[in-house]
């Protein structure tokens, strides 16, 4: 039997790389999938639709930016009528920006990163935690960085908004500790994406991993049965641990 048979999974940043790879491994495991990124990847997440639909899984395409505060408000709204309930948060959509001197960085440059990067997911929280509260077992997800725990010169508008993501889905965790609603953090590091040849264009991209390597361990947080709360795991430690069985 699929480990997420009939759970309702919302994977941000679904139309390429780690999200694409997430939702198309939870769609494998018999989640339905409300697969969201900006309008103008519609056509990428057609191509997703196509992936799932073809492996037998059920999708729905919400082309959606995140900025849009009062889309995700809707969003929330439109999930209750639907289901009732959420079961499963991916936040994965990010943005990088520029890598500059702080004081080089343009302010509206700032503002849009810290909306994607940090407000967004708040936004989502506020929309979605009730429904993930009608779950019998909610799981959410945040993307990060290990940017966060450095001060690597030029990466301080990614980093700043990496290290306020963390601290808020750490006291979003500690909130939900006497629920049935799991929350945690994944750095993936170093994975094959965009962001990644636009962050080293130098890089060899057949050194890094693919984002299908990681949707593996999405999946084992994103159980029913995956009882941490407020951890955070890193890809390349868990490779090295023993494996959960289904």
């Amino acid at each position: 039997m699929a480990l997420l048979k009939d759970r309702i999974a919302v994977v941000t940043g679904a139309s390429r790389g780690i999200g694409y790879a997430v939702a198309k491994a939870l769609a494998a495991q018999g989640a339905h999938i409300v697969a969201l990124a900006r309008p103008r990847s519609v056509g990428a997440l057609e191509e997703l639709d196509d992936d799932i639909r073809a492996m037998g899984g059920s999708v729905t395409l919400t082309p959606l930016d995140l900025t849009d505060y009062e889309g995700i408000d809707r969003l929330g709204a439109a999930l209750y009528e639907r289901w009732g309930k959420l079961d499963i948060l991916v936040g994965n959509a990010g943005l990088l920006g520029s890598l500059s001197p702080l004081g080089h960085l343009a302010p509206k440059e700032w503002d849009e990163v810290m909306a994607v990067n940090v407000t967004a997911n708040w936004r989502l929280i506020r929309s979605l935690d009730p429904l993930l509260r009608q779950s019998d077992a909610g799981r959410a997800l945040f993307v990060t960085s290990g940017a966060a725990h450095k001060a690597v010169p030029y990466w301080g508008l990614y980093a700043t908004t990496k290290a306020a993501l963390e601290k808020m889905v750490e006291i979003y965790a500690a909130e939900c500790a006497k629920t049935a609603v799991r929350v945690n953090l994944i750095d993936p590091g170093p994975i094959r994406t965009g962001m990644r040849a636009k962050a080293f264009p130098g890089e060899d991209p057949e050194t890094l991993a693919k984002p299908a390597d990681i949707a593996p361990l999405f999946l084992e947080m994103l159980r029913p049965d995956y009882q941490e709360n407020g951890d955070m795991v890193h890809f390349k430690e868990w490779k090295t641990r023993p494996r959960q069985k289904a």
